[in-house]
């Protein structure tokens, strides 16, 4: 089917609120045509800024992508310097995403982080506070685990400051401790390359997900493979854990 059957297809149904990738494949792709990863990491920046601006004109409210984890830091130095300074990149050409009046949020630790590139961060992030498009979340940086420690620490503080019971802790003020409070659950997590996995990624937001594997590598994942994968989100009957959709 043709990219424009596709929209027209998906166009009206319901759209996920929450969809999530994990951007897997980008160094594979580019050893299979004989290039260097970092060739694999500049293509799939690029596809990233592409499905973004499509799940914005679908009317997504919120895109989380994997794009740096915790585990990261173990890669050849040289291709960490260079993920350092994609982010750094879309971080301080903020003004395309006032442009598309997408609003950024990055999930995840400073940790490691040059002060040249948590302050890009800052200014990425408050260059785009204004806009009322789509929220895109990077978790740059972040690891799902660690976010469960930091929220497990938050809300002990809390504790005891006496500002929370321990007979009071329930789902929504873990929610409000962590690093996506406010952000609703994720209802569509897509990872590419046909790898299987999780990898410590949005581990409680995913919960009630629909997870889609589709076997094509990140920078061939464009827009008529996200219409795709829309489709079959729109095709399947969500219970969480009933008989029927709550």
């Amino acid at each position: 089917m043709r990219k424009d059957e596709l929209y027209n297809l998906i166009k009206n149904k319901k759209m996920p609120t929450h969809i999530a990738f994990i951007l897997d494949g980008n160094g594979r792709w580019a050893k299979k045509r004989g290039l260097p990863r970092n060739v694999g990491h500049q293509k799939g920046a690029a596809t990233l800024q592409e499905i973004a601006k499509s799940c914005n004109k679908l009317g997504i409210p919120y895109m989380s992508a994997y794009v740096f984890s915790t585990e990261n830091w173990k890669r050849p130095q040289e291709e960490v310097n260079y993920l350092m300074e994609a982010v750094k990149k879309l971080c301080l050409d903020a003004e395309k995403l006032v442009k598309e009046n997408i609003k950024l949020k990055i999930i995840g630790t400073h940790d490691n982080l040059t002060n040249d590139l948590i302050e890009a961060i800052d200014l990425a992030v408050a260059k785009t506070s204004n806009c009322s498009g789509m929220t895109l979340i990077l978790a740059f940086n972040y690891g799902g685990k660690q976010e469960m420690i930091d929220c497990v620490k938050k809300i002990a503080q809390k504790v005891e400051n006496k500002q929370v019971a321990i007979d009071d802790i329930d789902e929504k003020i873990i929610e409000d401790n962590l690093y996506t409070k406010n952000i609703p659950p994720v209802d569509f997590l897509i990872r590419t390359s046909g790898e299987a996995r999780i990898s410590n990624f949005l581990l409680w937001q995913i919960a009630y997900a629909e997870l889609y594997f589709p076997k094509i590598y990140w920078p061939d994942f464009h827009t008529k493979e996200l219409y795709e994968a829309i489709n079959e989100f729109q095709n399947r009957h969500r219970r969480f854990g009933g008989l029927e959709e709550q």
